[in-house]
């Protein structure tokens, strides 16, 4: 079954974890509500470099893949096993959402693409940026 991919990770993670996730933006909203424009462009910033569930999974899953050769060739063949293993972990996270390490990510503050964009959207509001587009003529 084919997960939707702009909400893979919240459909895989437990309603108790989204539901953290959705108080700590409010709570990070809430202190930028009275911010000027350079605090907020300083939180978007941080925004930019803020390493994402996907990302983690780019990064853990090829170290993983790369021990398992390694290993395999240098100790037993059988740990070529967790090169495959690997393998597969993502490729299952690339069809259906689910990685077996997704709830150690999350439980760690990990946080999906999605989740990070709603924040920037909500504080490009605070910032005022939508007013731009009122007055933009697009005719």
């Amino acid at each position: 079954m084919l997960s939707e991919t702009t909400q893979r990770v919240e459909i895989n993670t437990s309603p108790a974890l989204n539901q953290q996730f959705d108080n700590q933006l409010q709570e990070n909203l809430s202190c930028y509500l009275d911010a000027d424009h350079a605090t907020i462009d300083r939180r978007l910033a941080e925004l930019d470099r803020e390493w994402n569930v996907e990302r983690f999974i780019e990064t853990e899953a090829p170290l993983m893949i790369g021990l398992g050769i390694a290993l395999g060739l240098t100790r037993s063949r059988k740990w070529f096993g967790l090169s495959a293993m690997a393998a597969g972990m993502v490729i299952l996270h690339g069809v259906q959402g689910w990685y077996p390490l997704l709830p150690v990510f999350r439980r760690l503050g990990v946080r999906s693409q999605n989740e990070i964009e709603e924040e920037r959207a909500a504080l490009r509001v605070l910032r005022g940026d939508h007013e731009a587009y009122r007055t933009t003529n697009y005719h």
